[in-house]
């Protein structure tokens, strides 16, 4: 069963839902048997590169939020992430546009680690306070997972990757999906948002149902049939 999941690198809601989908998912029999892949989404693409902000400064000039409202938000989002096991620190997060990090999520996925890079670039940004549009700093994290550096480097200076994000973009829009996370089970369910693990093990359970036998049955009790092992009456 293949899941699609739309994310950004500074969605710390993105992290939530990542966090609870692999925690239900774990729990699932059938956990071997799913597939995942990882798609590009950009939640403000219109953010310069080479200028980080901290997340006060950022939720000030981009909401026009008081900073002591941006520093309530932020720390109600640390405590949910708390609640989960995620050691949120916003005060070192540096907010940056987002597009050469998804370079690397791609270059990752070439080789069957996407699921580890999308982790390593949630940790680098909101633990660690990296600047993940920074070259150096994700030359680092690929070869922290065995990618070549020159390849990494070469990955993500060049445009090699960018038809790939510009297409995961394209299609979230052609899907409506607007808000990140979005998760696609098998082309035809959708749980949006950093949902309970709970909301996650029940969809995840429907659809691969649905996988493994596709037909609703509507049959009722006491109906003959006949299979390999002979007719039962």
């Amino acid at each position: 069963m293949k899941i699609e999941i739309w994310s950004d690198v500074m969605c710390p809601f993105c992290y939530i839902g990542k966090h609870n989908f692999e925690h239900a998912l774990e729990k699932l029999p059938f956990k071997d048997e799913i597939e995942l892949e990882w798609k590009s989404f950009q939640l403000d693409p219109g953010l310069d590169a080479s200028k980080p902000q901290n997340t006060v400064e950022y939720f000030k000039e981009k909401k026009g939020f008081p900073a002591e409202q941006a520093s309530q938000m932020i720390g109600q989002v640390a405590q949910m992430g708390k609640n989960v096991g995620i050691d949120f620190n916003f005060e070192k997060a540096l907010i940056i546009n987002t597009f050469t990090a998804h370079k690397l999520l791609h270059l990752a996925k070439k080789y069957g680690k996407a699921n580890e890079m999308e982790e390593a670039l949630f940790i680098a940004h909101f633990t660690d306070g990296k600047n993940v549009g920074d070259i150096k700093e994700l030359v680092a994290l690929a070869e922290n997972l065995g990618i070549d550096k020159d390849e990494a480097r070469q990955a993500l200076t060049s445009n090699e990757f960018d038809s790939e994000i510009n297409q995961d973009i394209q299609e979230a829009k052609n899907n409506s999906i607007s808000s990140v996370p979005f998760f696609v089970l098998n082309g035809k369910y959708a749980v949006s948002g950093a949902q309970p693990a709970e909301v996650f093990a029940d969809a995840l359970q429907q659809a691969y149902k649905e996988t493994v036998s596709p037909f609703k049955d509507l049959s009722k009790e006491g109906g003959t049939s006949c299979d390999t092992d002979g007719c039962t009456i």
